[in-house]
């Protein structure tokens, strides 16, 4: 029978407690939600909101084409313009994900003959985008620039070291100066995904790099998603002029998609402008961060402590994280549940997002919930 394997992993999903649903939100839930990325709170500001719609009544629903045919508008490129400025970098292209963004980079920065050195814990997106490259990968511990410094060692010819920098599943950062000397020891590049540090990290929330003293390196590129702390959707790799020249040129998810939706360019243009005036926003998203770990930590449970906005309590199984997040939910709290194979160590967690909007009697009503339902 066609497609009779399905069937088959099906029952293999259920039976290991790895089932996945979808639950469409209603557009006012009564949940307290700290299981979006919206970091910052903008994802329903009235300026990010408006952003949308000005844009969609000026340039329609849709980009109509792929950027180098019909779908560049002048609102794209104004806000990859200020996105590279915001971040420090000397040009920004703009994407329809962050996930084609980082299968851009990734892809196009690594030709055949090429070495690409990747962290154990990258996301998904960074992983097919080594997958799908000419070059060949090797996949090293985790947050360890010794380990790039020995990969990038055994190879002579183009290089490039690949990385989140922070961590998706515990909030953890990466050692992004450490990763730099070791890349440029060896004339090998670096690519950084920086999903979970805009807006977050770096003065004003200018991002991971900016932090660490690298943003407008010609040696390193970054990429960012539009859909985290701007509130919005999208996604943009930021970095030198000739190597967005060169992305534009060869980039299959540049060239063979369609633009990003003006109103989502719109919406981000705004929200970036408005971390701009209220770069508090950032230093609250961590502070929410830090108080949160030590609330969960004093009740008790196995919370990491958050480099920047993410999170993690680890739970005992996948079984009982399903549970355990399920128990939140009907105690009208909304938070993440990541298991295998989302998470690299096999390690089920609860994750949380802490947003800048939250207020102290809302991160205290979220750690009674997480306490009260632990498993």
């Amino acid at each position: 029978m066609a497609f009779g394997w399905i069937d088959e992993q099906a029952a293999a999903r259920r039976r290991a407690g790895l089932v996945r649903t979808l639950r469409p939100r209603p557009a006012d839930s009564a949940l307290l939600d700290l299981a979006s990325n919206d970091y910052l709170g903008l994802a329903r500001h009235p300026e990010v909101v408006e952003g949308a719609e000005a844009a969609a009544r000026t340039w329609g629903g849709g980009a109509t084409g792929s950027r180098l045919v019909t779908g560049t508008t002048e609102l794209h490129t104004r806000l990859e313009r200020e996105l590279a400025e915001f971040c420090g970098f000397e040009s920004a292209l703009v994407f329809s994900s962050g996930y084609a963004a980082n299968l851009a980079a990734v892809t196009a920065l690594a030709p055949h003959g090429s070495l690409i050195v990747s962290d154990a814990g990258n996301h998904a997106s960074l992983i097919d985008g080594c997958r799908l490259a000419r070059g060949t990968t090797q996949v090293v511990a985790h947050a360890d620039p010794d380990a790039v410094r020995k990969a990038l060692g055994t190879h002579e010819g183009p290089a490039v070291a690949v990385s989140d920098t922070v961590f998706s599943v515990d909030g953890d950062a990466a050692p992004l100066a450490g990763l730099a000397q070791a890349c440029r020891e060896h004339g090998a590049g670096l690519v950084v995904d920086d999903a979970h540090g805009l807006g977050v990290l770096g003065a004003g929330g200018r991002g991971a790099p900016q932090a660490a003293g690298l943003a407008g390196a010609d040696d390193v590129v970054v990429t960012v998603t539009l859909s985290k702390s701007l509130g919005s959707q999208g996604g943009a790799v930021l970095g030198p002029a000739r190597v967005v020249e060169h992305l534009v040129n060869a980039a299959r998810t540049f060239i063979f998609d369609t633009g990003l939706a003006p109103a989502s360019a719109g919406a981000a243009l705004a929200a970036l402008r408005l971390l701009g005036r209220e770069p508090e926003r950032a230093a609250r998203a961590r502070e929410v961060a830090t108080g949160l770990h030590a609330r969960l930590t004093a009740a008790g449970l196995e919370a990491v402590r958050p480099d920047a906005a993410v999170v993690s309590v680890r739970a005992p199984s996948p079984e009982e994280a399903v549970q355990w997040a399920a128990d939140c939910r009907a105690a009208g709290l909304f938070v993440g549940c990541f298991r295998p194979p989302s998470v690299p160590d096999g390690i089920s967690r609860l994750r949380l997002t802490a947003r800048a909007d939250l207020s102290e009697e809302q991160i205290e009503r979220a750690v009674r919930v997480i306490g009260g339902t632990r498993p």
